[in-house]
């Protein structure tokens, strides 16, 4: 099926996350799924999304190294709206071969060994989850960091395979997602409540001050310009290099 993503980008500008979320259900559905670490806008979604379609398929990376809040707040998903949360775990021989020539943090020696760690914990599994998919849900937003300012509703995703990734809360601010928690009483990290506005890997996440950066404790090492994982390259599609260049081209 082809769709013009420029055209549906522009559609889905100023349209609600529900109106997109029930066109990607509409039309991939059953072979889409969300991707899920459980952080703030990915409960949002999950909320949106069993409302919508109660079956819809929920996984996430288990990378061996998460904090105990984030598997709490997995029971309770699942508790409260009783779905299946798919676990996929990093290939254990990869991880074996990693600690013992490199240790437990070489991760923080240099981006090459954090992006190492990040390609056989995350980005390796994430392949693997979304094998037979047509689509993709995420609960990236543009506010986040500046490596996702660019970043469209829909996208081609061609790192895999050219299926859709869907990002219906990318227009969304921080405290749109947190009304929306708030009045639906959705399950949330308790992290959050103690300074941390993302949350991934324990040993590569701190609480922020407030008013920090939202992902400034994410891999605080490092320059923002590098903080991304690998799950999503920062190399936008064609259609949002398309509208960002729109813009340019119309102030």
């Amino acid at each position: 099926m082809r769709f013009d993503i420029l055209k549906l980008n522009k559609e889905f500008e100023k349209a609600s996350a529900v109106a997109v979320l029930q066109w990607a259900l509409k039309n991939f559905y059953p072979k889409l799924a969300l991707a899920s670490s459980f952080g703030a806008e990915d409960v949002v979604l999950i909320d949106i999304l069993v409302k919508l379609e109660p079956g819809i398929r929920v996984f996430t990376l288990d990378t061996g190294r998460l904090n105990e809040e984030t598997y709490e707040v997995m029971d309770r998903i699942r508790e409260k709206y009783k779905i299946s949360v798919e676990s996929y775990f990093p290939d254990r021989k990869k991880v074996e071969a990693l600690e013992r020539a490199k240790g437990f943090y070489s991760f923080r020696e240099s981006v090459q060994n954090r992006k190492e760690c990040c390609g056989i914990r995350k980005v390796e599994p994430l392949g693997r989850a979304l094998k037979g998919l047509e689509a993709w849900v995420t609960g990236l937003r543009r506010a986040q960091s500046v490596t996702r300012t660019g970043i469209e509703k829909i996208e081609k995703d061609e790192a895999h395979g050219g299926i859709l990734k869907i990002s219906p809360l990318a227009d969304w601010t921080n405290d749109d997602v947190w009304a929306y928690i708030k009045k639906n009483g959705v399950p949330y990290n308790r992290l959050h409540d103690q300074g941390y506005p993302s949350i991934g890997c324990a040993p590569c996440t701190r609480a922020v001050k407030p008013g920090g950066d939202i992902r400034s404790g994410r891999w605080w090492w490092e320059n923002p310009d590098h903080k991304e994982c690998g799950l999503h390259v920062t190399d936008r599609s064609q259609a949002s290099r398309d509208r960002i260049q729109e813009k340019k081209n119309n102030k």
